[in-house]
């Protein structure tokens, strides 16, 4: 087994991770070489590939896990709940995050108490809220966080993530986070909510947009900054990525969620979903959401696209049933995306009546984390005017990031 170092800061990710009071929580990352394997040093190996590092740390503790079908070990896609089980791991129960245990609840939609079908493992559910939270997290000794983030502040795995982390301080819990690469952590970009004002499910954290963190690094930050409520940190293991590095481009081996489907959709998503605060369709219900935009008057483009109804994009979507026009970003290359206004800020500046663009303006605001970016697209400012606005906050987000970082970044 592999040595494991304590850091100086304390973390907690959406597990694991209580505290008594007044007794400073243990923080600590494991750097694991998983030797039995024939993988080149050169392949990115996700913590959940490392039996060898945590699976010594559950032995005679009862376990729950947060997960879903990203929750995978090996090239064989195994589910992390079944390589548990088969280790006599004594795993209790399964919290599922906003799209559900098993990946096929649509945005927003309720998520509800059940049992996973293949196990029979009891699931909970963090979103939204559930009163039966503080009695199941009683009930074991550490948690395990396991979900592929995308690097966009306003996917609501983070937000899971933290609730999780005040369930287990408020109960003296541990929390075992197991490190996945984020597949957008080339960059960071985007205005850095401040106000309180603008906090909710798809803003809940002082950050970046675009924040290039992975959840391991995210949990750090959280601990560190004393996000958690009264300032509270967590006992944390950071189980880290092997041979990752923010340069890193690294396409998902499993889709996260339904309206993410490939790694031009992942690379996309931080462009496009500010088009959620508005009638504009991102391509829910067709076979190309985040990849292409539309609306229904052909100003917007000669490409065209009627949104029907998918698995997983049913019940939310924009334009349903309406021949739309607009762009077609299928043929892009994946790898260069960066995050731009330009989609956002080409439909305004098209759109014949103005004051209509920002059709649901309270959640466009929230989806950025202020209402500035709303005021400043209104008054016709350039993508160059509104980045240079964000500078100063990006640049204390930036140091204060290099704080938490577990891995080389990408400048």
């Amino acid at each position: 087994m592999k040595k494991v170092f304590n850091l100086s800061l304390f973390f907690v990710i959406a597990f694991l991770g209580a505290c008594t009071t007044g007794q400073a929580p243990k923080d600590s990352t494991r750097k694991i070489n998983n030797k039995d394997t024939s993988i080149s040093t050169n392949t990115i190996i996700p913590a959940a590939d490392q039996l060898s590092a945590y699976l010594p740390l559950l032995k005679g503790k009862k376990v729950g896990l947060m997960g879903n079908q990203t929750s995978i070990v090996g090239a064989e896609k195994e589910h992390l709940v079944d390589v548990l089980l088969r280790e006599k791991v004594d795993l209790r129960f399964g919290f599922a995050p906003e799209h559900g245990f098993r990946g096929t609840v649509e945005r927003g939609e309720k998520v509800s108490n059940d049992v996973d079908a293949k196990t029979g493992l009891p699931l909970y559910t963090l979103y939204g809220g559930n009163e039966k939270q503080d009695s199941i997290v009683q009930s074991i000794d550490v948690m395990i966080f396991d979900l592929q983030d995308v690097g966009a502040r306003f996917y609501t795995y983070i937000t899971s993530m933290h609730r999780v982390m005040e369930l287990c301080v408020k109960h003296n819990k541990e929390l075992i986070v197991l490190d996945r690469p984020n597949p957008c952590g080339d960059q960071v970009d985007g205005p850095v909510r401040k106000d309180d004002k603008f906090k909710s499910n798809v803003s809940f954290h002082k950050i970046a947009m675009v924040h290039g963190l992975t959840v391991g690094e995210l949990a750090k930050m959280i601990n560190g900054e004393k996000w958690l409520e009264n300032g509270k940190q967590c006992k944390l293991t950071v189980v880290p990525v092997e041979n990752y590095t923010h340069a890193s481009l690294y396409e998902l081996p499993v889709v996260p969620s339904p309206s993410l489907p490939n790694h031009l959709s992942v690379r996309l998503y931080a462009s496009l979903c500010l088009f959620e605060g508005t009638d504009i369709s991102v391509g829910r219900g067709t076979d190309w959401p985040f990849q292409v935009v539309g609306h229904n008057d052909p100003i917007f483009g000669n490409f065209s696209y009627t949104p029907g109804e998918k698995a997983g994009m049913a019940k939310h979507v924009e334009g349903k049933g309406q021949k739309l026009y607009g762009v077609d970003l299928r043929e892009l290359d994946a790898d260069s995306q960066q995050f731009t206004l330009k989609y956002v800020l080409d439909f305004y500046n098209k759109m014949p009546d103005k004051s209509k663009f920002f059709a649901r303006a309270e959640f466009f605001d929230k989806l950025a984390g202020t209402d500035e970016l709303r005021k400043q697209i209104l008054a016709g400012k350039t993508e160059h005017e509104i980045k240079g606005s964000w500078e100063p906050e990006l640049r204390a987000y930036k140091q204060m990031r290099k704080k938490y970082l577990l891995y080389p970044d990408f400048e």
